[in-house]
């Protein structure tokens, strides 16, 4: 949603048989920034212009890379004439667009875009000397972007193509069947999630920055979103970490089988003591804050205890986002549990059931996909 890909129009790919089935090859595209990229620091967002949206920047934003590159690598800007999310990219060498195109949620993922008037700040980012014509034109969630130029992987020529969706609003989709239902997601990172009310518009300019923030989601309706950037990414680092001392001591181990053991390890701690602030990679809303670890005792140092206690500052800071209180007062009664890390680690479901006090129900379908395939065949 957040990333970004350059490709140079009628030449972003080009078309080959490949056993038995017609696909495309990337040909004058860019490398993937990812929504990980960390190199708009915090100096250099505060230099960037105001964006006429509810929604603050952030590094690994779509616009905020782009001007990154137009102040330090102006060349390579040049090189390119189009550019979108990697979802844009694979839906406009489908249809052969001559210009990509791209969903109200991922163009408010990118900055820069108001979701009110659903256009970009153009004035803003012309003033600014941004390259506005790369940015895609954007259409509502839903619609249709185009038609296949070629059978493509066994799908016939001609088939519709939707435009391109947020991969956590279709995540949200396929698994958020009540109103009342808020959705944890768990995956690389975390998101703790419900729907707003029919009506419900944001402001129309950016607050002071905060833990909740407002995404499109369908029908012109937002999603409260408390994203935080760290999740199951916290957890894999300490499993690295685990595995790279195991290989320091002259032990032999594999990471899988890391993850089972410290798991295992954990599920019995009720109480580890010690406690960790997981935030490993920072947040949008706090970019600055690290990770720490406090309360140490020569009583408390097992595998179990810190695995517990890791555990639970991953579910403690989604929740200091996204406090319980708030949840009630929004009439959520249910909590779906989603995401491979939630569903590979019984000891962040404990802390889950733990830390809110609302039913929690995991899903079995909560997927981005199952929900972009919904999506489109309601629309």
């Amino acid at each position: 949603m957040h990333g970004v890909l350059f490709w140079r129009s009628n030449q972003g790919c080009h078309w080959v048989n490949s056993e038995n089935l017609r696909i495309f090859e990337p040909r004058e595209v860019s490398s993937l920034v990812t929504w990980e990229d960390g190199r708009c620091t915090t100096d250099f967002l505060s230099s960037l212009p105001q964006p006429q949206s509810h929604l603050n920047v952030a590094s690994g934003f779509g616009c905020t890379t782009i001007f990154w590159y137009l102040k330090n690598r102006p060349e390579f800007l040049q090189q390119y004439d189009a550019a979108g999310t990697i979802q844009d990219y694979v839906v406009s060498m489908l249809c052969g667009l001559q210009k990509p195109l791209m969903s109200v949620q991922n163009a408010a993922s990118w900055g820069y875009f108001n979701t009110r008037t659903k256009t970009w700040n153009t004035d803003i980012l012309q003033e600014w000397r941004f390259p506005v014509p790369v940015l895609p034109d954007v259409l509502d969630a839903g619609c249709i972007a185009g038609k296949t130029s070629y059978e493509w992987c066994g799908i016939p020529q001609g088939a519709e193509v939707g435009v391109a969706l947020g991969d956590f609003q279709c995540s949200v989709y396929s698994s958020l069947s009540e109103s009342t239902d808020a959705v944890l997601n768990i995956s690389t990172s975390a998101q703790l999630t419900f729907s707003m009310p029919e009506g419900f518009q944001p402001e129309n300019h950016p607050g002071p920055v905060q833990a909740v923030t407002y995404f499109p989601y369908f029908e012109d309706r937002y999603l409260a979103v408390a994203a935080s950037l760290n999740g199951g990414n916290v957890f894999a680092s300490f499993v690295t970490m685990l595995a790279q001392w195991t290989a320091e001591l002259g032990l032999e181990t594999t990471e899988p089988n890391i993850y089972s053991r410290v798991i295992n390890a954990a599920l019995p701690v009720k109480d580890p003591q010690l406690t960790v602030c997981p935030t490993l990679f920072g947040e949008r809303h706090c970019p600055d804050s690290r990770a720490s670890v406090s309360n140490l005792t020569s009583t408390n140092l097992s595998l179990g205890n810190v695995t517990r206690a890791l555990c639970r500052g991953i579910i403690e800071n989604i929740h200091s986002m996204l406090p319980s209180q708030r949840l009630k007062d929004s009439g959520i009664k249910r909590i779906i549990g989603s995401g491979s890390a939630l569903a590979r680690n019984a000891s962040l479901k404990q802390e889950v059931e733990r830390v809110f006090p609302f039913p929690v129900v995991y899903g079995k379908d909560v997927d981005s996909a199952v929900g972009a395939a919904m999506v489109m065949a309601q629309h």
